[in-house]
């Protein structure tokens, strides 16, 4: 596209951005599937978890399952929606192999939960260590049928069908398009993902199929219509989240840079033959209080929001504003904390345990911990090092037995030999301090010796040589004296 002139100045097109929204298929967790009596069992042998109705056998009809709409209902509650105190089921009208009704149960006219909103954040800037906090409006949270699956032998060319996940009950959690780019859809399902854990209403574990996203992807210049857009489908990760949707995003943007035009791909449905009110089940009432029961119903077997409203737990927003406040940490701690399954419980495990200060113990356990767990690709429920280990390890290092270099060595030792207590690697490594305050001295005193060249420098006003110096005591003492003292002591002979 040519650029304009507007007197001296040339008018260079604004870059065009993409402009993202999310449909998110969350099961949920559910002893049995949205309409039938059926289990909800991931691997479990094919088509052992099939009821009458999941198969669409004649004469059989759906009784719902309140634990499905208890959960949406917290989930829109946590996600700050209108809930709808009233709301009906659709039938979705379109052939897959592995949906023996031929249509699916869903809620299109007017969904359990509207209107709401997520507040998500990322680390961004140039170091990635600046919390990036954005807002994603929720359209609507609606229950619905899963699908079962199709399963594809190439090799015998045939294709098999396992009902079991036929009917599990899903809330299909949709996002308006108010993100731009991979990296922010990446981080709103991740946010999503964790409410849902902390909730209950969802497992979330993404490779078991438990939250699946769809993503409407499209481009435009800022200031002009929105472009035609494009779906991916079924991504089954965070990572591969931000992936697909930036490769989309650079696909449209070539496309459309070398004159291309870009083909609407999402399979379309029109509301007045794909779908249909389902004859078979009444509108879903929820009521906002016991007092608000209608008369001759029974209070505790309908769904009751005052009721879930009073059992919501913390959300992880709520954690880590808790976790600057009450332990003194930096922001972006507080999210590798929260969103690291299971890292804040062991973070604040060491806390009771420890003598030592919030702000060191999160070093420890971003830093090394952490570090050592992405490293060596294993989960925290995999570490070698428990809370208890590594408290135990700080408390000796409070005490001034140990130097912080010597205390890493010891961490890595603990990590290959988990059966030893941090007292048995201290005294096998000889690292405790060294409390001869005369042997402190010579060693100084034969560096400094050794080093006149680095010594002219330090006293021609290079303080920064100094560091050298200490570092080679901490070398010829194996970490054993403390930095602090021998600096002190580096500082008078230099002097």
């Amino acid at each position: 596209m040519a650029a304009s002139s507007s007197g001296n100045r040339i008018l260079f097109p604004p870059q065009m951005v993409g402009v993202v929204g999310l449909e998110i298929h969350a099961q949920i967790h559910a002893a049995s599937k949205l309409f039938s009596s059926s289990g909800v069992r991931f691997s479990a042998p094919p088509n052992s978890l099939v009821a009458c109705f999941d198969a669409s056998l004649p004469g059989t009809l759906p009784v719902l399952n309140r634990r499905c709409v208890e959960a949406s209902v917290m989930t829109g509650l946590a996600l700050n929606c209108t809930i709808n105190r009233k709301s009906l089921f659709d039938r979705k009208h379109y052939f897959y192999a592995d949906m023996p009704a031929g249509y699916q149960i869903t809620q299109q006219r007017l969904p359990i939960a509207v209107n709401g909103s997520l507040t998500y954040s990322y680390l961004g800037g140039r170091k990635r260590n600046q919390v990036v906090t954005k807002n994603v409006r929720i359209k609507q949270i609606q229950l619905e049928q899963d699908s079962g699956k199709s399963l594809h032998d190439d090799h015998r060319n045939q294709t098999l069908i396992d009902l079991n996940r036929a009917g599990v009950g899903l809330m299909e959690v949709v996002m308006e398009a108010d993100m731009e780019c991979g990296e922010e859809a990446a981080a709103a399902v991740r946010e999503l993902q964790l409410i849902l854990q902390t909730l209950g209403t969802c497992y979330g574990n993404m490779a078991e199929g438990q939250l699946r996203v769809d993503a409407n992807v499209s481009v435009h210049r800022p200031g002009e219509p929105l472009g035609v857009r494009t779906e991916v489908k079924n991504i089954n990760s965070a990572r591969y989240v931000a992936k697909a949707i930036d490769y989309e995003i650079q696909r449209q943007m070539e496309v459309l840079d070398t004159g291309g035009t870009i083909l609407n791909e999402t399979r379309a449905f029109d509301s007045k033959s794909g779908f249909m009110p389902e004859p078979n089940l009444p509108p879903l009432f929820v009521y906002e209080s016991v007092a608000s029961v209608p008369a001759g119903v029974d209070p505790t077997q309908v769904v009751v929001i005052d009721r879930l409203k009073a059992i919501l737990p913390e959300l992880p927003g709520v954690k880590r504003a808790q976790l600057v406040e009450e332990y003194g940490l930096l922001p972006e701690h507080s999210f590798t904390l929260v969103n690291e399954v299971g890292l804040m419980d062991y973070f604040e495990r060491v806390i009771q345990k420890t003598k030592a200060e919030p702000r060191k113990v999160i070093g420890w356990v971003i830093k090394e911990l952490l570090g050592n767990l992405n490293q060596n690709g294993l989960r925290l429920t995999q570490s070698p090092i428990s809370s208890e280990a590594l408290a135990e390890l700080l408390n000796i290092l409070e005490s001034g037995h140990i130097s912080t270099s010597a205390a890493k060595v010891v961490f890595q030792e603990m990590w290959k030999l988990p059966e030893k207590s941090v007292k048995q690697l201290v005294a096998e490594l000889d690292l405790e301090l060294i409390s001869d305050q005369e042997q402190i001295l010579q060693i100084c005193r034969r560096v400094v010796d050794a080093h006149p060249e680095e010594v002219r420098v330090i006293r021609a006003g290079n303080k920064k040589v100094l560091n050298k110096l200490m570092g080679i005591v901490q070398k010829e003492t194996k970490g054993r004296t403390d930095p602090l003292q021998v600096r002190r002591i580096l500082e008078e002979m230099t002097s």
